[in-house]
């Protein structure tokens, strides 16, 4: 069988988030959602090299840069630096023995709702490009039909291994990933990225409104995950036996995005002990 031809640009990238991979732990919350954008930015690759995109010079190049913001994440970790305020949910919480679910759900929140805008923005400043010329936004779409060839199965297979295990207490987190929807996701990433390009030319407002983006990511958490106590389980089985003890009410009183308990301190310490 013929291997699919592969950019060497994302190659590169890829080899970078398997460095990065290695040495964490599977329940690291890093780990998890690396294991996931390697799979979509393998995929990208090889379709910035099959025909699918009008422009795959400058798609192959959005990508290299949208993952490049998502690996400054762990780099900066690394060196004990402050991450992106938008991903400090996920990186505060990264050794906290929550479910794969809540990991994948806020490196996605951080990086489509974020990041994404702010890779647009660079690339076209790189590229002397505006974004809305030439086939930038179509071929921008035409990134959600290469992400639904893996949405299905991955989405499948975190339901699948997540419900079987704890069952009808996880059916929150369940509903949160069966009804997050990647296009839509996308589609707001692109506006947020037009504003950006707007003011891109006013220091002080585009910096303003890239904070502002960063803030009220960071500040979106799930109502299903803070539905789940988790923020200090050691065994999720044994949140999932406790929460079927709980009166309806206190089900549904508490409220959140994705990772609850008390604020933690930002300085990042390295890698947690597999």
């Amino acid at each position: 069988m013929t291997t699919p031809a592969s950019s060497a640009a994302i190659d590169a990238v890829l080899s970078r988030m398997d460095a990065v991979r290695a040495p964490l732990a599977a329940s690291d919350g890093i780990a998890v959602f690396t294991d996931i954008y390697r799979q979509v930015t393998a995929l990208v690759a090889q379709r910035v090299m099959d025909g699918t995109f009008q422009d795959p010079a400058f798609t192959e190049a959005l990508d290299v840069v949208f993952a490049d913001i998502f690996l400054d994440v762990p780099q900066a970790i690394a060196v004990g630096k402050p991450v992106a305020r938008s991903w400090e949910p996920l990186v505060d919480s990264r050794a906290v023995a929550l479910f794969p679910l809540q990991f994948a759900l806020a490196g996605m929140n951080a990086h489509i709702n974020h990041d994404l805008a702010i890779a647009v923005v660079d690339s076209c400043k790189q590229r002397d490009r505006d974004p809305e010329s030439g086939s930038i936004h179509a071929d921008f779409d035409r990134i959600n039909g290469v992400l639904a060839e893996l949405v299905a199965p991955i989405r499948a297979e975190f339901l699948d291994k997540t419900v079987v295990q704890y069952g009808a207490p996880v059916a929150p987190l369940a509903n949160i990933l069966t009804n997050f929807s990647m296009d839509r996701a996308r589609d707001a990433a692109w506006a947020s990225a037009l504003t950006l390009w707007a003011v891109r030319d006013i220091p002080i407002v585009a910096q303003v409104t890239e904070q502002t983006l960063a803030n009220t990511v960071n500040l979106v958490k799930s109502p299903a995950a803070d539905a789940l106590p988790t923020a200090t389980l050691v065994e999720p089985q044994q949140e999932a036996n406790r929460f079927r003890d709980w009166p309806p009410s206190r089900r549904t009183r508490r409220r959140g995005w994705m990772l609850p308990g008390p604020r933690r301190t930002r300085a990042h310490p390295g890698s947690p002990p597999a």
